[in-house]
């Protein structure tokens, strides 16, 4: 495999590494700057001409690790690198992935399209916020899924009497897809948003009472939603109550919420740092997933398996 390269940007270097390693490939040179005024700066150390460049990046914020992935990019594609593939474990930008109200931007399309227009050949990305996300992009876009190590995880933690818990309508095919594969009961959480990072849990769809809960989301923001929930769900009878989320972006206080509620354990993966470590917050990687991802699609092998949550539809 001498012209599959791997390099990584700034946003995530430990998660990068670990994929080097499970793919058996030293992780590329590169040289990037910050400028006084914040202005970024790259270059690549090896010669690229020719290879498969994987570009490992997640975008959460601040902004710039957004931009420090078109640039990468952009300096592999006049390096005259043969393929270029975006590796990005967390897509961010993309809860604003429609109009839903005047005068607004769909920043998912929007982003989409800067990482095409930057000379993407291919993405590949894990837990979309919104599956149909893949659509947005002119460009071929594997989408993997984390639940192999959470639903991997909770099989040989073997909870008895459990229950999966969808927060909201969005996540119900994720927390569908982990009651079937963990033979566990179908739980919903109808809420009301009435603004931004604010939510009004309203009533539970389904019967908890006595029952171990697990509560599956792509990614957690404020806790908000999470912490409610857990309250909710705890005021409804449930014993102990689990949570399974993609991607900890845990902004503000979050960690603190989280800390202070009721819930047992909260398992996350390393698709973007921790900001806060605690003991109630458990992490799990995914590196494998995406090494092995990364290795078929050099050898221009399939990666259908890796797409599997639910093939069945709603």
């Amino acid at each position: 495999m001498s012209d599959l390269k791997i390099f990584s940007g700034r946003a995530n270097r430990p998660l990068a590494e670990k994929i080097a390693e499970a793919a058996g490939v030293t992780l590329g040179k590169l040289d990037i700057k910050d400028f006084s005024d914040g202005e970024i700066w790259v270059k690549y150390s090896d010669n690229i001409r020719g290879d498969d460049v994987f570009i490992i990046q997640p975008t959460q914020p601040p902004a710039n690790n957004l931009l420090e992935l078109l640039i990468l990019i952009d300096a592999a594609r006049r390096a005259s690198a043969k393929r270029i593939t975006a590796v990005i474990p967390y897509f961010g930008y993309a809860r604003q992935d429609r109009k839903d109200q005047p005068r607004v931007s769909i920043t998912a399309k929007l982003v989409a399209n800067l990482i095409t227009e930057a000379g993407a050949d291919r993405v590949i990305a894990m837990d979309l916020h919104a599956p149909q996300i893949q659509g947005f992009f002119d460009i071929p876009l594997d989408h993997l899924y984390s639940s192999a190590v959470f639903i991997d995880y909770f099989r040989k933690k073997n909870i008895p009497d459990l229950a999966v818990v969808s927060p909201d309508v969005g996540g119900i095919k994720m927390a569908r897809s982990f009651a079937k594969r963990l033979d566990a009961d179908l739980i919903l959480i109808d809420k009301r948003r009435p603004k931004p990072n604010e939510v009004e849990v309203m009533n539970i769809i389904g019967n908890v009472e006595g029952k171990n809960v697990l509560i599956v989301d792509d990614l957690i923001d404020t806790g908000g939603t999470f912490v409610n929930a857990v309250a909710t769900l705890k005021e409804s009878g449930a014993k102990e109550v689990f949570g399974a989320c993609t991607h900890p972006i845990l902004s503000g206080k979050a960690t603190e919420r989280i800390n202070h509620s009721a819930v047992r354990s909260l398992i996350v993966t390393d698709s973007i740092p921790l900001r806060e470590f605690s003991p109630k917050i458990e992490l799990r990687s995914v590196a494998n997933i995406f090494a092995e991802a990364i290795t078929r699609t050099y050898n221009n092998q399939s990666i259908s398996s890796l797409f599997d949550v639910d093939k069945d539809k709603i």
